[in-house]
């Protein structure tokens, strides 16, 4: 990925990757795993299960960013890294689409969507947890993986062009911002689907499902297309900033969409009774 060299549209592309990395499948699935538990144990808690699950990831990746800032201000990401990157991603996200169409084509008519995310299934029992300390270590291990600190030495290795470790850490919190913002909104919305537990909230989870598995499957295929022909990773030079909000406003319409859906089947179902 390349990363444009103005400061400014430098500091909003790191904001977007964030909120675009908070709405990663992985982390849907652990909030909604961390949510659910902390309904029963600590029901007051439960809403705040993203905003905690964000802060602990974005530890990780400041500490990233201070360490790549630090090491070098000539150091360069290699180029297999990114390759290796590319790859890793198209093929995670062709499993995640999968796995999450699997999870809403049978999910039997009553119960609610889960998302699903490999992460988050291999590491399911962390989510056992209510503490607050404890779900921000969850994040915090989550963020220990090739994409996140790829991602966060990427814009750190860039922010030493700008001025050196401060504009390292600066890009390293306009990360962990847009990822807050995110993971929180989305905390916030799972506690509440999940309170409700009603016909609208299955039909949301089921939209929300269904975006997640679609957008993972056309990110992952323009990844592949990026790859394979210079003339579309030409074309995206630039466009990263838009691209990036494309997918944030896509999921944040499946809600929308979701509960207007189920507005208007349980409007249908008034009038025809």
């Amino acid at each position: 990925m390349d990363l444009p060299n103005d400061w400014i549209a430098l500091l909003a592309l790191v904001f977007i990757l964030g909120a675009k990395h908070g709405l990663d499948a992985d982390h849907l699935a652990t909030i909604d795993g961390l949510t659910r538990y902390n309904l029963r144990i600590a029901p007051a808690r439960a809403r705040w299960c993203g905003s905690l699950f964000s802060l602990g990831h974005g530890a990780i990746v400041m500490l990233i960013a201070l360490g790549v800032g630090l090491a070098s201000t000539h150091w360069a990401v290699p180029e297999w890294m990114e390759d290796l990157g590319t790859w890793i991603s198209i093929g995670f996200l062709t499993l995640l689409g999968i796995l999450n169409l699997r999870a809403v084509l049978m999910a039997p008519a009553g119960d609610m969507v889960a998302t699903i995310g490999i992460k988050a299934g291999l590491l399911r029992r962390l989510q056992a947890t209510s503490h607050p300390l404890a779900i921000a270590a969850v994040g915090s291990l989550f963020a220990l993986s090739f994409d996140t600190m790829s991602q966060a030495a990427l814009f750190a290795v860039t922010a030493t062009q700008h001025g050196g470790v401060a504009h390292a850490l600066i890009l390293g919190l306009a990360f962990t911002i847009g990822m807050l913002l995110a993971d929180g909104a989305n905390g916030l919305w799972i506690a509440r689907l999940l309170r409700r537990a009603d016909h609208r909230a299955r039909i949301a989870s089921r939209v929300m499902g269904l975006m997640v598995a679609a957008i993972s499957f056309a990110v992952a295929g323009f990844g592949l297309a990026r790859w394979l022909h210079a003339d579309v990773s030409q074309w995206y030079e630039g466009k990263e900033l838009l691209v990036g909000a494309a997918v944030i406003a896509l999921l944040a319409a499946s809600f929308v969409i979701g509960t207007w859906l189920a507005r208007s089947s349980r409007l249908a179902a008034a009038v025809s009774d």
